[in-house]
C-alpha cells in the first residue's frame, strides 16, 4: 500500500503497551513506516478513545498520556462531524457493524484512506473503498 493508512484505536493502544511485545513491535513499526511518509490518518474519535482506554488500560503517568495525545493530535487528522455520524449511521446497517467501527470507517474514507489497520474488522475485507487489514495476524490466517 502507498496510500493513506487509518489507524483505529487498539493499533495505537499496542504501541504502548508492554503486554504483547511482539504486537507493540508490529504496531510501533507499521506506524513510524507510514507516520514518517505523512500517510498515517486518525480521527478525533480514535485519539479520544486512546486518551480513555490509556488511563485505563495503561501504566502511563498521566503525563505522559497527556504528551502523546498532544502528540497524535498533531497528526493528520479527520475531525468527526455531523456528515460522518450520517455516514456512520447509513455503514452500521449497511455492513451489520456497530456504530463506533462504522464511525471510523466513515472518517477513514473521509480521509482518503485506503487501508484501516484494525483488529476490529473482518481482515481483507473492503467497506466501500476502505481495505480493512490486521495488522496482528500471521500470514496464512
Amino acid at each position: 500500500m502507498n496510500g493513506r493508512a487509518f489507524f483505529d484505536t487498539n493499533v495505537l493502544l499496542y504501541m504502548y503497551s508492554s503486554a504483547d511485545p511482539i504486537k507493540q513491535s508490529r504496531a510501533r513499526d507499521l506506524y513510524r513506516q507510514y507516520a514518517l511518509g505523512g500517510l498515517a490518518l486518525l480521527s478525533t474519535q480514535v485519539v479520544q478513545e486512546f486518551f480513555v482506554s490509556g488511563l485505563r488500560k495503561l501504566a502511563l503517568s498521566r503525563q505522559v498520556l497527556r504528551e502523546i495525545t498532544a502528540a497524535l493530535l498533531d497528526s493528520p487528522l479527520v475531525t468527526v462531524g455531523a456528515a460522518h455520524i450520517r455516514t456512520a449511521i447509513e455503514n452500521e446497517v449497511r455492513y451489520r457493524i456497530s456504530f463506533w467501527d462504522a464511525l471510523i470507517l466513515a472518517a477513514a474514507a473521509a480521509g482518503g484512506a485506503e487501508v484501516l489497520y484494525t483488529e476490529d474488522l473482518n481482515h481483507g475485507q473492503h467497506y466501500g473503498p476502505v481495505l480493512v487489514l490486521n495488522p496482528f495476524r500471521s500470514p496464512g490466517e
